[in-house]
């Protein structure tokens, strides 16, 4: 039985450490807390969808390695479908994560496997993407491929939901297959060639990238909450939840996964995005990745 919302995307073992600051270039900073989790953008999206209580399947492409093993493994733990996870001899990917005391990150990815996806495999796995409801995608494997899932998406009337991170240049092609595009602040920006720095800039940002195809556009702008701006409709603003933040690292995710769940359970999108905030809101206030991912019953 195909899953009701489907997640392609990155996969990727995550390293990090906490310290008092970042480094600048050259800096060598002692740091304290280490852990070593599951991340990656797809990978935190689809066990978001999953511990927020829908059905998620998963498409990635990871290494003949021990990181690999212990990722699929962990994925099936969690509940969600692996049928669309792929092996090949690449080592899978990385990330290296430094937390500061004031929950900012910065982090650096070896995409390793990530970086193998390629339109081949995504038309290999249509009968995925066209029983879904809700197709989530993110930047973190190769465009052509990201493409070319949106169109299949698209063409069989499955909602596509894009989180443009990290952020590239994108073409119309793209966007008009896309139905929901959730950029943050910085990436709206980086799209539009708008600076988006306040609610009213990130509705100009995000008008323009309507009128290259995109039916609605939820920006999300960290400790101030998001924007919704759906169809022709005024832009309509949601707070976040005033919360003491330790990490941010997959805040974004936990929206992401979150709206999609909100949505296949007939939500409004701004309904869906103030679930969202509230699910994301949990996640700032704790270390790591997948670790720090709510499960449902915590919304409560």
């Amino acid at each position: 039985m195909n899953s009701k919302i489907l997640v392609i995307g990155s996969s990727n073992t995550d390293m990090t450490v906490v310290a008092d600051k970042l480094p600048s270039p050259g800096e060598t900073v002692i740091g304290g807390h280490f852990s070593m989790g599951l991340g990656g953008k797809g990978a935190n999206q689809a066990v978001a969808v999953c511990r927020l209580g829908q059905q998620a399947g998963f498409v990635c492409k990871i290494g003949r390695d021990i990181f690999g093993d212990n990722a699929l493994k962990a994925y099936r733990a969690e509940g969600l479908d692996t049928t669309g996870v792929l092996r090949c001899d690449t080592p899978s990917g990385v990330a290296l994560i430094t937390v500061d005391a004031g929950a900012e990150n910065c982090i650096v990815v070896a995409s390793g496997a990530n970086a193998e996806m390629t339109p081949e495999d995504i038309d290999s796995l249509r009968d995925l993407i066209t029983g879904a409801e809700v197709l989530l995608m993110q930047l973190e494997i190769p465009l052509p491929a990201v493409k070319r899932a949106a169109h299949i998406a698209h063409e069989a009337g499955v909602t596509v939901v894009l989180n443009p991170a990290p952020a590239v240049p994108l073409d119309g092609s793209l966007l008009a297959d896309v139905d929901i595009l959730v950029p943050n602040e910085h990436e709206a920006a980086l799209l539009s060639g708008l600076p988006v720095d306040d609610e009213k800039s990130a509705g100009a940002a995000a008008a323009y990238l309507q009128s290259m195809g995109v039916r609605d556009v939820i920006i999300t702008l960290g400790a101030r909450g998001a924007l919704v701006c759906r169809g022709g409709d005024a832009p309509v603003a949601v707070p976040a939840l005033k919360v003491k933040a330790v990490d941010t690292t997959a805040a974004g995710d936990t929206f992401c996964g979150a709206l999609c769940v909100a949505l296949t359970e007939g939500l409004s999108l701004e309904q869906a995005a103030r679930f969202a905030a509230r699910a994301a809101a949990l996640t700032v206030q704790r270390v790591g990745a997948q670790e720090a991912i709510p499960y449902r019953n915590e919304l409560i």
